[in-house]
């Protein structure tokens, strides 16, 4: 359906929109008014009147359970290189969610996020979607060596995964945002199954210091979660982001360290895994948090070919 077919746009508003990124009535259909007004340039009530137009046209509306169940029977899985890690996931990283790894520095987070960005391009029957990759980089860990090194180790060509992955350095936690916003696009055109964001609290953690500034953070933060889940929904992509941790000092017994970002980013997470340092190159996984699966542990090693068993 055509931007002009909706209620209350015209030429030169729907020129208007298609320059601010809103080029799909499905893109309308999930926006607020104030978001929309201000970042087109229109009055509140006519975002209000195309919003509204937008998800009638969209079929934004209640739905029978049992579609819903036929529907998540689709729902693709990108492999982890591990298979005791994939078993820990029920079959992998879940498209149309968000999965969360957390855990100290050297634990083998950025090691997973670009194992994940070249198994989503391996076929079907060898655990990937055959699809492209976004890889949005805030404290410049991704390195393309690695995942030449990785591609090469499966048996792909390492020219061919790197131009099917599409990276952004963020620098500011309003470019990192600005840069989630974009990926709609970006999906669609290279046609990408997964899109990582190493780390997602980096920046907020850097940028929003003290208490005094807590509850500002929290609110952008939770902002940016949600575009990371409309991406997720609405292009059943795989949403694989990274977190840092803190230390508790009032923690006398057990594991002291907890994730960067509070409730806010704890009930965002369709799936949580808590990554763990073991003896060499052995890591412990543990899901924390997951709709359909009980909290478990499993462990992996990250050698020069990649994540494995």
């Amino acid at each position: 359906m055509d931007l002009e077919e909706l209620d209350g746009v015209g030429p030169a508003i729907a020129e208007k929109l298609r320059e601010a990124g809103f080029d799909t009535p499905l893109r309308l259909a999930t926006v607020t008014a104030s978001e929309l007004a201000g970042s087109a340039g229109i009055g509140f009530n006519t975002a209000i009147r195309i919003i509204q137009s937008a998800r009638e046209a969209a079929k934004l509306d209640y739905e029978l359970a049992s579609v819903l169940y036929e529907r998540r029977q689709c729902v693709g899985r990108v492999t982890t290189g591990s298979s005791n890690l994939d078993k820990l996931l029920g079959g992998g990283i879940e498209t149309d969610g968000v999965t969360e790894v957390f855990g100290e520095f050297g634990s083998g987070k950025s090691q997973l996020a670009h194992q994940v960005v070249v198994n989503v391009q391996l076929p079907l029957e060898q655990g990937g979607l055959g699809g492209g990759a976004i890889f949005v980089d805030t404290e410049n860990t991704f390195r393309p060596e690695r995942v030449a090194q990785m591609a090469t180790a499966l048996g792909l060509d390492p020219r061919e995964v790197l131009e099917r992955i599409c990276v952004a350095r963020a620098h500011t936690t309003d470019h990192q945002m600005l840069l989630v916003e974009r990926a709609d696009r970006l999906v669609e055109k290279h046609k990408a199954r997964v899109l990582v964001v190493d780390s997602v609290t980096a920046l907020f953690r850097a940028e929003y210091c003290g208490r005094g500034m807590l509850a500002e953070r929290q609110q952008k933060l939770g902002k940016h979660l949600a575009a990371l889940h409309r991406v997720a929904e609405l292009y059943d992509v795989a949403v694989l982001v990274t977190n840092q941790v803190q230390a508790r000092p009032d923690v006398l017994f057990g594991d002291p360290t907890r994730p960067i970002g509070g409730h806010v980013l704890g009930h965002a997470m369709t799936a949580r895994i808590y990554l763990r340092k073991a003896r060499e190159n052995l890591r412990i996984a543990k899901l924390v948090d997951h709709p359909c699966l009980p909290p478990e542990s499993a462990t992996f090693r990250i050698t020069e070919a990649g994540v494995r068993d």
